[in-house]
């Protein structure tokens, strides 16, 4: 599938940007012009201008190294914000040697219990129901992607947790995390924070492999703070040389 893509341009190591879900290639017109190197971003299958088309994990990524062949990119870095950060993770399984950045992309909010820490299971299961309820709410107004792209990503066990795919990369992989929530009603706020703190403590033992930094930021990070983030994408990058 040919997706739609916009080349930002720039000097250093060529790095493909991956948005989030219901999100689009706009998504870095802010962060673009601060990254350290050719910066390319795409519109996934079934978001912004590119083609419908079922959400399957390889297919997408074959859809990734047909942009990369179209756009003479070698070995790009794959930084990815949310969905995108997931996919990153996938992308560096089937390319050992690529860098990947994860920007906020992790655990899905809404799944195992177990995830979460400091807080009563009861309440846990209470919140989640409530925040399930929310997140169904949302996806029934967007228009892209359709309604079986969303089905099939909150059933997929990649999305729900990404943290054994993470596991398993072996090439330099940063893993950049939110510190605040998004706005959510005050009695979700005890789960967002006990669901950060389930990261914050199986992180190191599930991927000792992967660099985390902390960002005082929301998950919209990228829109946020985009000179923050990039400057520790860069930070990543030059590390690597």
């Amino acid at each position: 599938m040919k997706l739609a893509a916009r080349d930002h341009g720039g000097d250093g190591p060529p790095i493909l940007l991956l948005h989030g879900l219901g999100g689009d290639r706009t998504a870095w017109e802010t962060f673009a012009p601060h990254v350290e190197g050719r910066a390319v971003a795409v519109d996934l299958r079934g978001h912004g201008e590119s083609p419908d088309g079922p959400w399957e994990w390889e297919a997408v990524l074959d859809d990734l190294e047909e942009t990369i062949v179209h756009f003479g990119l070698d070995d790009p870095v794959v930084v990815g914000h949310s969905l995108g950060g997931i996919l990153a993770g996938t992308w560096a399984l089937r390319h050992p040697s690529s860098a990947v950045v994860s920007l906020d992309g992790h655990r899905s909010a809404t799944t195992d219990p177990a995830n979460y820490a400091g807080l009563p299971a009861g309440e846990v299961h209470e919140g989640l129901a409530k925040l399930n309820a929310i997140f169904t709410t949302q996806l029934e107004t967007i228009t892209r992607p359709n309604l079986e792209i969303t089905s099939t990503l909150r059933k997929s066990p990649e999305f729900a947790d990404a943290l054994p795919i993470f596991a398993r990369v072996t090439s330099p992989f940063l893993l950049v995390l939110a510190t605040r929530n998004l706005p959510v009603p005050p009695d979700l706020v005890p789960l967002m924070d006990a669901h950060r703190a389930g990261l914050r403590r199986d992180l190191p033992i599930i991927c000792p492999n992967v660099r985390v930094r902390e960002v005082d930021a929301s998950h919209g990070m990228v829109f946020e703070r985009p000179v923050e983030v990039a400057a520790i994408v860069n930070e990543f990058l030059r590390s690597r040389v």
